[in-house]
């Protein structure tokens, strides 16, 4: 047989090969159902609402499947006695595919065993006028409703229906939930969206009543997401509006306008891939988090403070008793997000009161990292416990040493030493990691000391 013919054939057999493969990751050669692809000029001249319904199961996790809206258990990956979560997407200006729709889709399977369906209504979504979105959100959330009444009639729980809203989305979602009348499982709203909901009422947005469990995360409420608390949990990631790493001036471009907001998903996914764990402590206010007044979680005895995330289960029975929660945390700029906090107890001995700004620094070896407590200047007096709240960017699993600053701006004049008569640290996300304390340690203010921490007795 000539060379020629040789390569000829195997070829040929590669090209065989490539075409079972595919027609094997299609599903037998069925083509895929994709979201809708659209671009700026169908923005421009606008789109009129089109739902469609793409079901993702663990067995076609690259091939979605376009489900029929009033029959969707003719597809026969389709169960009605699998848990069912909705991906809901928001107003897409350049009519773009979400880049996070895919990555969301594996995520939630991994999750359990579930149909996730992406809800896409890219048709209707993308137009230039913000406000025809608006409007068509009513349509879209109908178009819903009817299907996952089909989904009931063929046998389908609505407590095991989920629905995850992302900025419009989230009301889209609410709105769902508000037509079947509360009973659907849940609703997960990631930054619902703000201008034109502001000043709305709970009807007319998302909020608790729209399903037996709501949990919403803000991450840019000044802007594009929306004030206030809308379920029975909320999460502020930052406080809930300006993010780490996200630009502070227009120049910076696109980022300048979208960061805040698409940051609510990037937290969501790393939740979901468990890459970090983000803890929300219950407070009324952000600042009253950072001054360390939030740090325990008593109402959810013996389950810790709520975790960002999919499974909700051991807060939800505590979350509904309670109401509606309000939850901060703090993040990093970038992946995995997470901050070490410590509850740092002092109690101080000071022959003149100063105020100052605290630096903390953590040392495993020639590693280390640093707190830096400034959100407001701490006072110190004679014989005051204060309770700070120190986070960090990284987590050292053994701290050997421990390094302090206090920083009271006194540049002209003396010297005054700070006494701590006592100092402890306790790891707020790792209660299995001991607390270390120390007595009696001399500071000189704007000048730094080092000192090795020690186990801290039962009664400390």
């Amino acid at each position: 047989m000539s060379g020629r013919m040789l390569s000829c054939r195997l070829l040929l057999l590669l090209g065989l090969l490539l075409l079972c493969k595919g027609q094997e990751e299609s599903g037998g050669g069925e083509s895929c159902d994709n979201f809708t692809d659209l671009n700026l000029s169908h923005c421009f001249m606008g789109t009129v609402l089109y739902v469609r319904l793409l079901l993702y199961t663990r067995s076609n996790l690259d091939c979605g499947r376009e489900l029929d809206h009033h029959h969707p258990s003719s597809q026969p990956l389709f169960n009605v006695s699998r848990p069912t979560a909705f991906v809901i997407h928001g107003y897409r200006p350049t009519g773009a595919p979400p880049i996070w729709i895919d990555h969301l889709v594996q995520l939630l399977a991994e999750q359990e065993d579930m149909n996730v369906i992406v809800v896409d209504w890219n048709k209707g979504a993308a137009n230039l006028n913000y406000f025809t979105a608006v409007t068509y959100t009513r349509d879209a959330a109908h178009n819903l409703t009817g299907f996952i009444e089909t989904m009931q009639e063929e046998g389908a729980s609505l407590s095991s229906v989920h629905l995850l809203g992302v900025s419009l989305g989230a009301h889209l979602a609410g709105f769902v939930g508000a037509n079947l009348h509360g009973k659907i499982g849940r609703i997960t709203g990631l930054d619902p969206a703000g201008p034109m909901f502001t000043s709305a009422i709970p009807e007319e947005r998302l909020d608790p009543t729209d399903a037996m469990f709501v949990d919403v995360l803000h991450t840019d409420m000044d802007s594009f997401g929306l004030r206030g608390t809308h379920g029975h949990i909320d999460f502020y990631a930052n406080g809930g509006a300006d993010q780490p790493g996200c630009p502070k001036t227009i120049f910076s471009g696109k980022a300048y306008f979208v960061c805040d907001h698409q940051r609510s998903m990037l937290l969501f996914l790393c939740a979901l891939n468990r890459t970090c764990s983000l803890t929300g402590y219950p407070c009324s206010s952000y600042s009253d988090f950072l001054e360390g007044r939030c740090l325990q979680c008593e109402a959810f005895k013996p389950a810790p403070c709520p975790v960002l995330g999919y499974d909700m289960s051991q807060w939800r029975d505590t979350l509904l008793k309670l109401g509606q929660t309000r939850a901060f945390f703090s993040t990093t700029s970038t992946l995995p997000y997470r901050k070490m906090s410590y509850r740092v107890d002092m109690v101080t001995w000071n022959q003149y009161l100063r105020w100052g700004v605290v630096y903390i620094r953590l040392h495993s070896g020639k590693n280390f990292t640093e707190a830096r407590i400034d959100h407001k200047q701490l006072r110190f007096e004679q014989y005051t416990s204060s309770r700070l709240l120190a986070q960090f960017d990284e987590d050292l699993q053994q701290v050997h040493k421990i390094s302090m600053r206090i920083n009271t701006g006194n540049v002209i004049g003396p010297r005054y030493k700070i006494r701590l008569l006592r100092i402890r640290f306790t790891p707020l996300e790792r209660p299995e990691r001991p607390r270390m304390c120390r007595f009696d340690i001399i500071l000189e203010e704007n000048i730094e000391v080092t000192f090795r921490p020690l186990p801290c007795g039962s009664g400390l």
